[in-house]
């Protein structure tokens, strides 16, 4: 039975906040070597007012004795189905306010996309989907398992009905499961709702990643970019709940999304950028740009139609002319949009990025530029933070210290949101 007897291990409840007060939620442990941080987190859980409910896999009862998360959540915990019918009592219409795997591994991630069900945990699972109770799923497992194909396959086929997931962090060769307080942070946010829709009818464009320039059919110029800035504004943007249009070009991490407002668009080159950007906003009604891709800056003067032989003796010359510089037409075609653009550098003082970004705002007629430093060492290409220097029209330079890129993104619409009041 699911015991409400009030237990010791309950008076911490609200000691930290009461928001989460009276929610019930399902917290399902996985037979992941992580198993152990889930006490720390339905301690937390519970610290924030949450009554939390532990279940509790088969194959995680070996790493995990079920008595630690009956003492840390003052909660029986379930570790099989019987006829008190847990799974319905749990997961039924209503009956729970949040279903939380913490960690959960690549196996059930596989079974629940593929509507598996022969397990305590998938049962639940499968019982929630169906009655609409929100799930959140924080993997763990190896780094080379979390980028499998059909893992990949299965955690974009469950985000797109609606699935959570808490990223994992890499590092060491693994895909680590998300610390107890992160993970706290992003279900707090969840019931809190504390963010008001301020751009609900805001349409923007945003451009993220890199593009390429061909050299023969198979053999490309292209730069560095992640394209984590991109998406850090892309989250930010459905989150204040703009309709957003993605032209994303070449990166590691596209941003993927369940959410009805967001359109992404895929290319490559940095021709097929200009023309799907130069189409869209000749198309459709966009109140901000923000031009957050590192398109190349140059590209061959004549591609070989052929592949260059890979034999050949003597040297190749490579002609290379500029790109288009896309923003900078943006203005002529509607000055009424808002526009961000992004200049990155490398390895220069302050001083200088501030000039060059002031320069670039006059330039393209911008209402704000982003300059940034990859040359340093905190701020790197392909790192998840950044320190930024947020150029204005006649206003004082906003320096943003280093900083995930999330907080980057956030403090830029701050920013945002302020000019266009």
């Amino acid at each position: 039975m699911i015991s409400s007897d009030l237990h010791p291990s309950k008076d911490i409840t609200s000691t930290w906040g009461n928001t989460l007060k009276d929610k019930k939620i399902v917290l399902c442990v996985c037979g992941s070597v992580a198993a152990y941080k889930a006490i720390d987190f339905a301690r937390v859980l519970m610290r924030h007012g949450a009554n939390v409910f532990p279940v509790i896999s088969n194959s995680a009862t070996m790493l995990l004795h079920p008595n630690y998360l009956k003492w840390a959540t003052g909660n029986d915990v379930i570790n099989k189905l019987t006829a008190d019918m847990e799974h319905i009592k749990l997961a039924d219409f209503n009956k729970s306010d949040l279903i939380i795997l913490y960690p959960c591994t690549a196996n059930t991630i596989g079974k629940f996309a593929n509507g598996i069900d022969d397990t305590t945990i998938t049962t639940i699972l499968s019982i929630a989907l169906g009655s609409k109770i929100p799930i959140f799923i924080a993997p763990a497992m190896h780094e080379a398992m979390y980028y499998n194909q059909l893992v990949i396959e299965n955690i974009v086929k469950l985000k797109k009905l609606g699935v959570t997931f808490l990223e994992p962090e890499i590092t060491e060769g693994k895909a680590k499961i998300i610390q107890p307080d992160q993970a706290l942070k992003s279900v707090l946010e969840y019931f809190t709702c504390s963010k008001k829709k301020v751009l609900s009818e805001k349409n923007i464009l945003v451009t993220s990643g890199g593009t390429m320039e061909y050299i023969d059919p198979i053999r490309v110029i292209t730069n560095l970019s992640s394209g984590k800035m991109g998406n850090a504004i892309i989250r930010e943007s459905l989150e204040l709940g703009a309709h957003v249009t993605n032209i994303v070009g070449n990166s590691s991490a596209l941003y993927t999304s369940n959410s009805s407002n967001l359109e992404t668009i895929k290319v490559n080159t940095s021709d097929e950028m200009y023309t799907k950007v130069i189409s869209e906003i000749n198309s459709k009604k966009f109140d901000i740009v923000i031009f957050a891709a590192a398109v190349t800056d140059f590209k061959l003067f004549q591609i070989y139609k052929k592949k260059i032989p890979s034999q050949m003796s003597h040297s190749i010359n490579l002609e290379l002319v500029p790109t288009k510089k896309i923003i900078d037409e943006i203005k002529s075609i509607d000055k009424n949009i808002f526009l961000v653009g992004f200049k990155a550098y490398f390895d220069v003082s302050n001083a200088y990025l501030i000039n060059k970004a002031k320069k670039k705002l006059k330039e393209c007629n911008a209402d704000i530029v982003v300059a940034n430093d990859v040359g340093r060492i905190k701020t790197k290409i392909g790192s998840d933070y950044n320190e930024v220097f947020i150029v204005r029209q006649k206003k004082p330079v906003v320096h943003l210290k280093v900083q995930n890129k999330d907080s980057v993104a956030k403090k830029l619409f701050e920013i945002i949101i302020s000019e266009l009041k």
